[in-house]
């Protein structure tokens, strides 16, 4: 493949422009203020707002009247000729499985499936989502233009310090793309990330987040029309593959469609308590689930976002960017959960968050066509100078195994 891009000192990820000066940690948990958009104190003093929600899920929630109103949804929507009534994004991972098979075995409703490719499968991803499938589910694959959403991925790494944007993208609009097209209504997704994780509150109690936020919430403060329109800019994209409808994936339908169908999605995680281990458990007794036989770099689980090779880089390009990776967020969640206590918690931390996902680097470097070189630019680029002290060293010249020893920063303290 020919180079058609080159990195910049360019970023549009309008988060890093408001992050805190001072870091700080909550209490209860792992996370610190650097996570964008989550909050301290507002409801207990020293917590963060992920576990000030979690307190609220375990005493203030009334999750039996949270559960009649699914029964409502489902008893509105539910189609009495055996048709599609709702519409299930996912890979065949723990959450998508489980989410499915709750809709259809519980709740009498009949899922559509719907499935947005990674951009390069694992073996294990794609055992799972063969698994899903073949317990009985109807199931629409979509594979983008892979030269439009490379470009796309490629700018995203640039000038959003993340490739994976553009599968976000796709993974959010795919469903209400196929709700218009099949004229259902009804979408469910898993959990709202956002509350769950520490984020944006205001969308807690409502069943989805408004479409006019997403920007601000899922992407960056910079979506994919700002990429498209920089691709252009760049000669990354030629105008004659501006026009075509493969963009249109990655954007939301018409307004006046949408509410023609009267699309809405819904948070499984707004009905019922979220809590991956038991979808985990679920999903393996329930769906054919695997987990990897082996843990995922930069953290100690072997269930979670387990389907793409390039998932990892997500996760670490976010520790350049706030000093947090996978394993603060597991930590975290397990903690409101009641698996670890917070001393177990800052000992995983300290051993895995931050680990280089040296397994796929190559295939890394290969898909987006970058070399070695300009990977270690844009990964300086969106250092958080506030969390990553300098040190005169520089990430060129180490090889991908020492380099995050050369960085890592023990941040966690008592």
């Amino acid at each position: 493949m020919s180079k058609i891009i080159k990195v910049t000192d360019d970023i549009l990820d309008k988060q890093l422009d408001v992050l805190p000066e001072e870091v700080r940690f909550c209490n209860k948990c792992v996370i610190s203020n650097q996570r964008p958009r989550i909050s301290f104190d507002k409801k207990i003093k020293g917590q963060c707002s992920a576990c000030d929600y979690a307190y609220e899920k375990d005493n203030e929630i009334d999750w039996e009247e949270r559960e009649r109103q699914l029964q409502k949804v489902c008893d509105e929507h539910r189609s009495k000729d055996g048709s599609w009534d709702v519409i299930v994004p996912g890979s065949g991972g723990k959450d998508s499985g489980m989410v499915t098979h709750k809709l259809k075995h519980k709740y009498g409703m009949h899922p559509l499936t719907i499935t947005w490719a990674p951009f390069l499968y694992t073996d294990i991803g794609w055992k799972n989502f063969t698994a899903l499938k073949d317990k009985g589910y109807d199931n629409i694959l979509i594979h983008p233009d892979g030269n439009l959403h490379r470009k796309l991925s490629m700018l995203a790494f640039d000038l959003h310090g993340d490739a994976w944007d553009p599968f976000g993208y796709g993974q959010q609009y795919l469903a209400y793309h196929m709700s218009v097209k099949f004229n259902i209504p009804l979408i469910f997704f898993g959990e709202n990330g956002e509350i769950e994780y520490g984020g944006e509150e205001k969308h807690k109690n409502m069943v989805e987040a408004p479409m006019e936020d997403w920007e601000e919430i899922f992407y960056k403060g910079s979506g994919p029309q700002k990429l498209i329109d920089a691709g252009l800019k760049r000669n990354v994209f030629t105008r004659e593959e501006i026009k075509t409808t493969s963009f249109d994936f990655y954007q939301s339908p018409k307004k006046e469609d949408l509410e023609r169908v009267g699309s809405v999605g819904h948070w499984m995680s707004y009905y019922e308590r979220w809590t991956p281990q038991w979808n985990y458990y679920y999903a393996v007794e329930n769906c054919g689930f695997e987990a990897n036989p082996d843990r995922s770099e930069g953290t100690y689980q072997k269930y979670g976002s387990i389907d793409d090779k390039l998932d990892g880089f997500h996760w670490w390009m976010a520790y350049m960017k706030f000093g947090i990776c996978r394993a603060t967020y597991d930590a975290a969640h397990e903690i409101r959960d009641g698996h670890i206590n917070r001393e177990e918690a800052v000992a995983l931390v300290h051993k895995y968050d931050g680990e280089f996902p040296i397994k796929h680097w190559k295939d890394f470097l290969k898909y987006l066509d970058i070399t070695e070189k300009e990977f270690w630019y844009v990964a300086d680029k969106y250092r958080n100078r506030r969390v990553w002290t300098p040190s005169g060293a520089k990430f060129a010249g180490y090889s991908p195994e020492a380099q995050y020893k050369l960085w890592k920063l023990n941040y966690l303290v008592e």
